[in-house]
């Protein structure tokens, strides 16, 4: 059965970048040093050590915060050995300092520690409250002891229930990616865990990125992607891991919420966290998460296109040796505007480039980070096009490269087919895997397109996906959800004025496998 495409975002002004902040449950858990105490030095440490001004502003607490026992009104207590003032007087501190703050609960019976803390399912408009009088400005709530309740459901009680407060509150999904929340949490929360819990290793970071990667059509202002909470200085990882760490979450857009005790942090830990034009990649206001443009035996090239038309570009080395890492100007969607200049975000070394080619040796687990500025973007000319023959200004795709004029294959550029939709063959197209985003730019010279589109019958199986296209922001053309089934639909978008085209394809809701799709014969007009 197919289900409706990714639902559309909360459009509440709330978390138009990925939150930044601290939550201390990495460092701590449940153990004593989780305090008032530890809490106020974190929020010290935020204004002392410059990391509010670099764009931290959320200082929240996991699970513990309560005693394990509602009080006779069936409210929350906070524990007076942990928080002997209480949460509401720890929460006007933090804001005094000019911060933000944040609590946690479950939707369920209990929270996720073993002594059995009270969850909020069935209580949440009575918590919300709670919460709203405490201050409180961000609400992680985690997925424990659920009694089998539809999760939709039970994230989206505590939703409105936040809402019927009035109070303003980030509302962090914490459903470990069970039920695909990247399908319908875009209007339920305003970011989504997308994986279980990560640990302090190599092994545990690397493999939530590869299982956050592939999710980059769901994240955009108001609604990311969350591959849990940062690691940085915790100690289980080297230095240059650590920066790889960084590195990818910022490429990812996901959620940068510390995880290390700040008060025994190293200098290193701090300059790794405070990294501003890293961190300028995960905030940039377009919010279009990095996608994977190739992986090589574990050498893995991720793009990002940012909002002034710069291009962000990691080359991770996941092996255990030193290796040379490349990319085509072409396959991050920059081709033939060079000369391009380049940023090492981590050296700071600057550096003019007239190949086409981005290539560096890169140490075994290390990443590294370019900002490339191209030069100015080619026109469409006049008259009446195929898309494929016109250079794009930014491409993703969620399984190999966008191939012009071929299905999308598999992994390596050029192996796919004749575009094929429900047996009707086209010469001239785009092949994609959703998700994917393919843009071009038009300077407002351009009047309309018309476009088949479909799954390519490659896909034998359950592909479904949807289509949309996009004049700069606004909506034009939507397919709804099709499926291997379906022949091809055509749409008709009108681009007057615009000065960017988007077409961007997610899953029909059933998963991303099989989701080979065809934007077959697309004839954009121009003046």
């Amino acid at each position: 059965m197919v289900t409706a495409p990714p639902a559309a975002a909360l459009a509440d002004g709330q978390a138009l970048t990925p939150p930044m902040g601290f939550n201390n449950w990495n460092s701590t858990h449940c153990r004593a040093e989780f305090n008032e105490a530890m809490v106020k030095g974190i929020a010290d440490l935020f204004v002392a050590k410059g990391l509010k001004a670099a764009g931290y502003q959320y200082v929240n607490l996991d699970d513990c915060w309560a005693l394990p026992e509602r009080d006779a009104s069936g409210n929350l207590v906070p524990d007076p050995v942990r928080f002997p003032n209480g949460i509401k007087a720890l929460a006007d501190y933090i804001h005094g300092k000019g911060l933000k703050f944040g609590v946690y609960t479950s939707a369920g019976t209990k929270t996720c520690d073993t002594a059995g803390f009270p969850g909020g399912l069935g209580h949440e408009q009575q918590d919300a409250n709670l919460f709203a009088s405490f201050g409180v400005d961000y609400l992680k709530y985690d997925n424990c002891n659920n009694q089998g309740v539809d999760a939709k459901k039970r994230y989206t009680a505590m939703r409105d229930a936040l809402k019927n407060t009035g109070r303003p509150i980030v509302f962090s999904l914490c459903e470990w990616g069970e039920n695909q929340p990247w399908t319908w949490a875009a209007d339920v929360g305003h970011l989504w865990r997308t994986t279980g819990d990560i640990s302090d290793s190599w092994s545990s970071m690397i493999n939530i990125a590869h299982r956050n990667q592939p999710l980059a059509a769901y994240a955009g202002p108001g609604h990311w992607n969350d591959p849990d909470m940062l690691e940085v200085g915790n100690g289980g990882m080297t230095a240059t891991e650590y920066r790889t760490h960084f590195s990818l979450w910022s490429m990812m857009s996901a959620p940068l919420l510390i995880g290390s005790d700040l008060r025994k942090a190293t200098p290193e830990t701090f300059d790794i966290l405070s990294n501003a034009d890293v961190i300028a990649l995960d905030q940039d206001p377009l919010g279009s998460q990095g996608t994977v443009v190739s992986n090589s035996g574990g050498l893995v090239v991720m793009v990002k296109e940012l909002a002034n038309g710069d291009r962000a570009v990691s080359l991770t080395n996941e092996t255990g040796s030193t290796a040379t890492i490349s990319a085509k100007t072409d396959a991050l969607g920059i081709g033939n505007r060079g000369p391009y200049s380049l940023k090492d975000l981590w050296t700071k070394a600057v550096s003019a480039n007239t190949s086409g080619t981005i290539s560096a040796s890169v140490a075994a687990h290390a990443t590294v980070v370019y900002r490339i500025t191209p030069g100015p973007a080619p026109l469409p000319p006049a008259g009446t096009s195929h898309l494929s023959d016109l250079p794009w200004t930014g491409v993703s795709s969620g399984w190999g490269p966008v191939e012009k004029d071929r299905s999308n294959g598999e992994q390596p550029a050029g192996d796919g087919r004749t575009l094929t939709i429900n047996g009707a063959t086209y010469a001239k197209g785009l092949g994609v895997h959703a998700p994917s985003t393919v843009t071009y730019n038009l300077g407002a010279r351009c009047t309309g397109l018309t476009v088949d589109v479909g799954v390519d019958d490659e896909s034998a199986y359950t592909g479904a996906v949807a289509f949309r296209i996009y004049r700069d922001s606004t909506l034009v053309a939507d397919s709804g959800v099709v499926t291997t089934s379906d022949p091809a639909r055509k749409l008709t978008a009108d681009l007057t004025g615009g000065q960017t085209l988007k077409l961007v394809v997610t899953d029909g809701g059933n998963g991303i496998d099989y989701d080979h799709a065809d934007w077959a014969a697309p004839r954009l007009t121009c003046a």
